[in-house]
């Protein structure tokens, strides 16, 4: 275990939160894919990007709610980004990647490129994916 790991704000997970929390991610994962399919791509870049994001943060509690009956609750991300890591390295980088992207999708006045938003669905599906195994 990651000893900053336990200093983590945590809320105890049961198997409903888990399915919830999965069921949420595999939607907004959806929706992104569906947005980009039916609009032009580059008009909506950020929304799609902040889709993203909102499936990695909820796969990854998914995953930490399986592992651990517990997942990140905090004013930080970088918080959920130790907690995973503690279960799974490989998914931690992922959402440290979406996470790097959160402000500017959603808040920034400059747009996503189009090698970000590829970045960002790399790592929302290995989140998604990792969180339904």
């Amino acid at each position: 275990m990651n000893p900053k790991a336990d200093k983590v704000k945590t809320v105890p997970a049961n198997k409903a939160v888990e399915q919830g929390r999965r069921a949420k991610a595999t939607q907004f994962l959806r929706v992104a894919d569906d947005i980009r399919e039916l609009s032009d791509e580059e008009d909506v870049r950020d929304a799609v990007v902040t889709l993203y994001v909102h499936a990695g943060i909820a796969a990854a509690d998914a995953i930490c709610s399986a592992a651990l009956g517990k997942h990140a609750q905090g004013h930080s991300h970088n918080d959920a980004v130790m907690l995973l890591e503690s279960v799974d390295k490989h998914a931690s980088r992922s959402l440290f990647t979406l996470l790097g992207m959160k402000t500017r999708a959603g808040y920034g006045h400059d747009p996503i490129s189009k090698s970000q938003l590829a970045r960002a669905e790399k790592a929302a599906r290995t989140l998604v994916n990792r969180a339904s195994l």
